[in-house]
């Protein structure tokens, strides 16, 4: 979890984003719906973006997973995401923001490597996050200064977290929910 190892029980139903809400109490993974439609409950699950509020927790068990306690730069410095986030204005409210970050960070990363996202590109992959405030102008703008920024690089953090270890009650063991914000495979 965020780099540490965690270890604990689960009961067979029980949420990856209750068990990081209630039980670890990181915070800043969001409830909103409650049904995987807003996006404010993403984190990366082993370097993809999910909905925490479609994952059952005993599936996790034995993979990375990130919240966004778990982006920021050592030192406590915003990664260049959250900096262009911040530049553009791509944050008002803010609570659909930890979700953004959380499924826009794997964007960023995929992207790295070649040319920046267009715009359309970049509003397909929120199309998993709802926003009220921002009309999501400022929030495209800041993907776009993230990917042509050269400090637009995902902490190491992200993709090479530590393992989650959970135990559940064999029905839930065998369960599995998977869910991406932004990977498509809901």
């Amino acid at each position: 979890m965020n780099g540490r190892p965690e270890q604990f029980s689960a009961e067979p139903n029980e949420l990856l984003v209750e068990r990081l809400r209630d039980g670890l109490g990181l915070t800043g993974t969001k409830v909103g719906c409650d049904t995987g439609q807003c996006g404010t409950c993403v984190v990366r699950l082993d370097g993809r973006s999910v909905k925490s509020c479609l994952i059952l927790t005993a599936s996790a068990a034995g993979s990375r997973v990130t919240t966004i306690e778990g982006v920021t730069e050592r030192g406590g410095e915003l990664t260049g995401l959250q900096e262009a986030l911040r530049q553009e204005h791509g944050t008002q409210c803010g609570f659909c923001t930890p979700g953004m970050v959380m499924a826009l960070g794997e964007l960023v990363e995929n992207t790295a490597d070649r040319e920046a996202p267009t715009e359309p590109e970049i509003r397909e992959w929120l199309t998993g996050n709802l926003c009220r405030c921002t009309g999501y102008h400022s929030v495209v703008r800041g993907v776009q200064r993230a990917c042509s920024a050269a400090r637009a690089e995902i902490p190491e953090e992200i993709s090479e977290g530590a393992a989650v270890t959970a135990s559940a009650g064999s029905a839930a063991s065998a369960a599995s929910a998977s869910a991406s914000a932004s990977g498509k495979e809901v």
